[in-house]
């Protein structure tokens, strides 16, 4: 039986993250609202880090860049992969 995953609201992660920056403990929060410690501890460091919970906004420059350079490099291999076919179509005319 597959686990349905949970999604929560920003304003939501920002609550729990408030509680425990005004003294909560961890060990309570997880236990009232159902969480993991793991996602309690990414929302604290996102929070910490950039004020959002949205993955591109946690991302350092160089992560960025590295997606950026993959997405680019997919997009020259199917660039060149079109011109192979074109030029062996080409060939047999």
């Amino acid at each position: 039986m597959s686990v349905k995953r949970r999604t929560f609201s920003t304003d939501f992660k920002k609550q729990v993250v408030a509680l425990y920056e005004n003294g909560k403990s961890r060990q309570d929060i997880v236990k009232e609202y159902e969480l993991t410690a793991s996602a309690l501890d990414r929302w604290i460091t996102q929070f910490r880090q950039s004020g959002s919970f949205l993955e591109i906004d946690n991302q350092s420059p160089e992560e960025q860049e590295l997606i950026a350079l993959r997405k680019r490099n997919k997009q020259l291999e199917m660039e060149v992969d079109i011109l192979k076919q074109a030029a062996l179509i080409m060939g047999r005319k």
